[in-house]
């Protein structure tokens, strides 16, 4: 199977043997009988394994064009998992915009038990080379970043990462496997928060990890066991079930925030508008080297948080709320929800503003989008 939306159907979801259900069964089960002492089972326990999680792994790791996946409780489960790779006495190069909640693991705990970071503008690869010390150990970055849809050039951080032999970690949640996948450019391991777009529905919360190393692989999955920080399998089993629409989903994400990020960027109440998919973003051509599309997320610019609160309170189509990649649009603001982790004076070198909103453009029809969008900006 070579097709994206064949192999987000199809693999891992055979049919189950027993009963020949055509689903994924969910096996809702703490442990499995064994049928002698030391026989060593394949199924033993459900934090080790369980078949709906090991369907969903397998579907993930096929569709990021990688070898293993391994699922987790939340996004920030899967990263802890990845970062485990790192340990006291180990350096970090790290992408100076990123997810609020991955600052806060990184500069709250991973700081406060040895592990250094260094914070870099990675729109230019040479800030990254210029941040490697010789106990640098991984390379960790978002494309396109969180809030400011920054991005990174995955070929670039391949090379770099293989040359200094570091390892190379992306969060890919914004584009989702449909649209990029950061290992076909050498990059280690990929990482998602599968809440978002492999979710879809703003109805489950959990994470993933793939990677076409063995080696990385051996380690991240003794992790998962040993942490223990796995999903339930009725969360797994509302994965698998809306990955099989994911590319239905993100095309017409796309197409929506296309549509609403050109309208957008002609209205004079709008100070600045970040989106990848404009010819007027600087990356653009970047963003078609190594996208398949442009994704769902817009952030906006609109000059004062009483801007941000004026437009915000007239949406109705758009709900006011944290997380992005469900179907229904959502409307964020950064400052006081994503990223209010992040010191005050970091938000500012990075242009996180009392003004600046983040939209999460769902699948509804477009007209009442646009509609939605004209009545925040009259209220400006």
């Amino acid at each position: 199977m070579s097709g994206f939306k064949t192999k987000a159907i199809h693999i891992g979801q055979e049919p189950e043997q027993v009963t020949g259900a055509v689903a994924v069964p969910v096996f809702q089960t703490s442990t499995y009988a064994q049928k002698e002492l030391g026989g060593h089972a394949e199924f033993d326990y459900a934090r080790t394994i369980n078949p709906t999680r090991l369907a969903l792994e397998e579907n993930l790791a096929a569709l990021e064009n990688g070898k293993y996946g391994y699922c987790f409780a939340s996004g920030m489960a899967a990263i802890a998992a990845t970062l485990s790779l790192v340990k006291n006495g180990d350096h970090v190069v790290a992408g100076s915009d990123m997810y609020g909640g991955s600052y806060r693991y990184f500069s709250r705990i991973l700081s406060e038990n040895g592990v250094e970071f260094s914070y870099v503008d990675m729109r230019e690869p040479k800030n990254i080379e210029a941040a490697i010390k010789a106990n640098t150990k991984l390379i960790y970055c978002e494309t396109p970043t969180n809030p400011m849809m920054n991005l990174v050039d995955l070929e670039a951080v391949g090379k770099i990462a293989k040359a200094k032999k570091l390892i190379s970690v992306v969060d890919n949640t914004f584009m989702s496997p449909y649209f990029q996948n950061p290992l076909d450019f050498e990059i280690d391991i990929v990482l998602h928060s599968a809440t978002k777009y492999i979710g879809g529905h703003s109805d489950v919360i959990g994470g993933a990890v793939v990677t076409a190393n063995s080696d990385l692989a051996e380690k991240i999955k003794f992790y998962q066991n040993s942490a223990g920080g796995v999903p339930g399998p009725w969360d797994v089993w509302l994965l698998l079930r809306s990955v099989k629409t994911l590319a239905i989903r993100m095309e017409a994400h796309n197409a929506n925030a296309i549509q609403i990020a050109e309208f957008l960027s002609k209205q004079a109440k709008i100070k600045k508008i970040f989106y990848p998919g404009l010819s007027t973003h600087p990356q653009h051509a970047l963003a078609k080297r190594q996208m398949r599309g442009f994704g769902g997320i817009i952030s906006i610019e609109t000059g004062s948080l009483e801007n941000a609160t004026k437009f915000t309170s007239k949406l109705k189509v758009f709900t006011l709320g944290e997380s992005l990649g469900g179907v229904e649009s959502l409307v964020c603001h950064p400052v006081t929800m994503t990223h209010g982790s992040v010191p005050p004076e970091r938000r500012v070198e990075l242009g996180i503003t009392d003004g600046l909103i983040r939209l999460s453009v769902g699948i509804e029809d477009i007209g009442d989008l646009m509609a939605d969008m004209e009545r925040g900006l009259d209220a400006i």
